[in-house]
């Protein structure tokens, strides 16, 4: 096996010292690829393998400099550095977070605890300090929402809420901004847009793992909004084998539940009540019995914020 200085005076002599001329250029005359290659601490035979890579890593560090939000970031992945880490007496780069990327993970850590079906970007960023509180018509909601994190968060049990209004009022915008504010105190929430969820959950019905494992987690997270009841067709099964069986079991495990709907609870009542097959009220009345029984109900009318 040749040894280094054959290596580098035998055969391959001219192709290392071009290696080695190119490095130490870059490592004279670029400050930032200098400051690199020293936090590296090998030696040059290594480094000069290395050098358009740490030249790389040294133009993406200089944009870091430059940059002042995640969202003006020119790098090749953006929010990361390509940046050389030593592995024993080698190099290896990785794709390494900058310090927005850093900030923007701790902000949104608290989506860990949500579960989201179908719902926009918009609520699920939703925030308290973006509430309208201007409107008068929002006022009783808005303190319900506030006296319920107050009271939720001292580990005191709460009912949920039963909230119908016009369409576009910001109903579940609310609902979301407070779901997004529990779950940064740690509380595990879902969002469930419930016309779609059921559709889902019926084509799934034959994926017997797949099935179970949403319907439960559904019917047993800590906190479950239901968005837009009353907009879903239907049938025996989403009513008594679905709905029925998830507030049955919140019912009895006091777990919070809310509701959004552009129906109040008596047209509710009537929605579930008319199948495709059949009109069964006694069935239906026992859905509402249950929802009456996990929430406080409020109406909400209010400007269509969607126009």
């Amino acid at each position: 096996m040749e040894n280094l200085k054959e290596v580098l005076n035998g055969k391959y002599g001219k192709s290392n010292y071009r290696l080695e001329a190119d490095y130490q250029k870059m490592y004279d005359e670029d400050m930032t690829f200098r400051k690199i290659a020293n936090e590296v601490d090998l030696p040059t035979t290594t480094l000069m393998k290395y050098t358009t890579k740490l030249e790389k890593a040294a133009c993406e560090l200089k944009k870091c400099k430059k940059c002042k939000n995640i969202y003006e970031c020119k790098n090749e992945v953006n929010g990361y550095i390509y940046y050389p880490q030593k592995n024993d007496n080698d190099i290896e780069f990785c794709y390494i977070p900058c310090k927005y990327k850093k900030q923007l993970d701790e902000i949104n850590q608290y989506k860990d605890n949500i579960y989201y079906f179908n719902i926009s970007e918009n609520l699920k960023n939703a925030s308290m300090s973006s509430i309208d509180t201007k409107d008068k018509n929002r006022f009783e909601t808005i303190k319900w929402v506030n006296e319920f994190i107050k009271t939720y968060t001292k580990g005191i049990p709460q009912k949920g809420i039963y909230l119908n209004g016009n369409f576009g009022c910001g109903k579940t915008y609310l609902l979301s901004a407070m779901l997004n504010e529990l779950a940064k105190k740690g509380h595990k929430v879902a969002m469930i847009y419930y016309p779609e969820f059921l559709r889902t959950l019926k084509e799934s019905f034959n994926n017997t793992d797949e099935f179970k494992n949403k319907f439960n987690y559904i019917k047993k997270v800590e906190i479950l909004l239901l968005d837009d009841i009353g907009a879903e067709s239907v049938t025996e099964w989403s009513r008594d084998e679905v709905l029925g069986t998830i507030l049955q079991y919140r019912m009895e495990e006091n777990l919070p539940t809310l509701f959004t709907s552009n129906l109040t609870i008596n047209e509710l009542e009537t929605h579930l009540s008319t199948t495709n097959k059949d009109i069964d009220i006694v069935k239906a009345r026992r859905i509402i019995e249950r929802i009456k029984q996990l929430t406080t109900n409020i109406t909400m009318i209010s400007e269509n914020k969607r126009k």
